[in-house]
């Protein structure tokens, strides 16, 4: 119908050809189905900080009730021009020489029976416009929360300090039944830190080098952090960080 005269009216077409005039405007049902789930779609991705790919797209569509395949999550996407964020490179922070007075007391024991029993640190790093903000963070084995956190332009052992001073002041643990867990990091071996650990009778614990997956919970907190947050951002400075998070 589209080709045909021009001289030919839309009424004179459906005429000539015996359709009703319905027809000319009419859309597949699919169609019009794929546009009602592209929205769908669009708001799970802004409310989900832009982070979720087809396979946690396809989660967020069945608990509203729409079950796809991952194949056609992907395709919708692709045409609505949504992608999902992704982590950035990671950035590494030099490593102390093998502890062998520090155990790894942990042993992968991801899943405690009680919070306030099992912390694990590490150190990650956000950039700014004038440099490099370091975030510390506590985070409870038990919950899977975090239970404390520091700021510093400087990743040093005052700044793992104060996290785990937070996080103390602010759950109030019975600080002889908690374990500390870490890599073998220079923050973590330092004396400031290791004195901190005593005074409060909190027992500490190290990977072993080469043993990521011990801190791996820490880790995939830093990486959800930065893929479904941070990565979004930009910072001016240090304070509109720290004003941030």
């Amino acid at each position: 119908m589209k080709k045909a005269d021009k001289q030919l009216n839309l009424v004179r077409l459906c005429q000539l050809l015996n359709v009703p005039i319905a027809s000319y405007y009419y859309q597949p049902s699919d169609r019009i189905e794929e546009v009602s789930i592209i929205y769908v779609i669009k708001t799970i991705h802004e409310e989900n900080l832009q982070s979720y790919g087809r396979r946690r797209m396809k989660v967020a569509l069945e608990k509203q009730g729409t079950s796809l395949g991952e194949f056609k999550i992907s395709r919708l996407m692709k045409t609505a021009n949504i992608i999902a964020k992704v982590p950035k490179k990671p950035h590494y922070y030099p490593s102390s020489k093998q502890r062998p007075d520090i155990p790894n007391l942990l042993k992968r024991r991801f899943n405690p029976d009680d919070i306030n029993t099992h912390w694990v640190g590490d150190i990650t790093y956000i950039r700014s416009y004038q440099g490099w903000s370091y975030l510390a963070t506590v985070l409870d084995l038990g919950s899977r929360e975090v239970v404390g956190y520091a700021l510093s332009q400087t990743p040093d052992a005052a700044l793992v300090k104060q996290a785990l001073l937070n996080a103390v002041k602010m759950q109030q643990p019975t600080t002889h039944k908690l374990m500390y867990h870490s890599d073998q990091g220079v923050q973590y071996s330092a004396e400031l830190f290791k004195q901190t650990l005593l005074l409060h009778g909190i027992t500490q614990s190290m990977s072993r080098r080469g043993n990521c997956w011990d801190n791996s919970v820490q880790e995939r907190f830093f990486r959800s952090l930065k893929s479904e947050y941070l990565n979004g951002l930009s910072f001016i400075n240090h304070s509109s960080v720290v004003s941030r998070l």
